[in-house]
């Protein structure tokens, strides 16, 4: 069955009336792909769907948001030629089981410019927000307006985009929102790339390049036993390869950071902790992470072939 679609501000809430409990948000920027399905899957699941999430008379509902958020597009960005799919996301949310589609206009998001927004804080700074200065102020201020507008029980985000789903779930906590935040593995296609829909961008020989962040940070998972340093050392050997490969990647970013608040650790570092990359390969601007532990006394972290998936 299709699901019921909103456009408005009004038609979403008509539709929310109708939605059973418990309410699980699973916020997009649409052009949805196997890596968005597995959050929609995760998202039934946590509806208490069952074994077929199409079965509607069974469990609570799924709520998809569709909207790509021009506050997280900093200049030269691509705003513009971000993928936009609607037709083919709506058919993917009604063989996932979704309820309810909310897909505004930037006008029904934005009725005028926003003169107050969400400060990310310190950790929202480093990394990403050093290379994407206003990016986690955008994003954080749309979801807490979706949060607002959808009154959900519980949201779905994907750990790919490991900070912002800190900086998420900091912001439900530190303005008691009441909105329990789900952080959903990655997905990995069959030659490991993490799943992304701007993978479409990368060409048949960029792509192959770009292999090269999950087989970084497949070395710096099997390095990790002898430290932040050794794990680091064993990742920036492959991506410094990469540099040199036809493409070339182009690193930003690479680092062991405190899952957090996203400062580099220190040689000493024990606990918990995430190996992060960023790197450009053409055009294409590509992140990706896995979990690391630190000595004994953590429990085990996902590794990248824990988080992997396929179809």
């Amino acid at each position: 069955m299709r699901p019921m679609l909103a456009r408005t501000r009004v038609g979403l809430a008509t539709a929310r009336a109708t939605m059973a409990g418990p309410v699980v948000l699973v916020p997009t920027m649409g052009a949805l792909h196997d890596g968005h399905r597995s959050l929609l899957r995760l998202a039934c699941e946590l509806a208490g769907r069952g074994d077929d999430p199409r079965d509607y008379r069974r469990g609570g509902s799924v709520l998809v948001s569709i909207f790509v958020n021009p506050l997280q597009f900093g200049e030269g960005e691509d705003f513009d030629r971000y993928p936009r799919t609607i037709e083919r996301d709506l058919e993917i949310c009604a063989e996932e089981g979704v309820s309810v589609v909310f897909a505004p206009s930037r006008r029904e998001m934005y009725p005028a410019d926003p003169q107050v927004t969400v400060d990310p804080g310190p950790a929202g700074r480093l990394l990403e927000g050093e290379f994407r200065p206003g990016f986690f102020g955008g994003v954080l201020t749309v979801v807490l307006k979706l949060f607002q507008l959808t009154q959900p029980d519980l949201a779905v985000f994907g750990q790919k985009d490991a900070q912002q789903l800190a900086l998420i779930r900091e912001m439900a906590a530190d303005l008691d929102l009441g909105v329990r935040v789900v952080g959903a593995p990655i997905y990995r296609d069959r030659d490991g790339l993490a799943t992304s829909s701007r993978n479409v961008y990368l060409s048949e020989w960029e792509r192959a390049s770009a292999l090269a962040l999950s087989r970084a940070l497949a070395a710096g998972a099997a390095a990790a036993g002898g430290g932040p340093k050794a794990a680091l050392a064993a990742a920036s050997m492959l991506m410094e390869a990469a540099s040199a490969s036809d493409p070339p990647v182009e690193l930003d970013y690479l680092t062991v950071a405190d899952p957090k608040t996203f400062a580099e650790t220190g040689p000493d570092y024990t606990g918990r902790a995430l190996l992060l990359v960023a790197a450009r390969v053409g055009s294409t601007r590509l992140i990706d992470n896995t979990w690391l532990n630190f000595g004994p006394e953590t429990a085990e972290p996902g590794s990248l072939e824990n988080h992997a998936a396929h179809d």
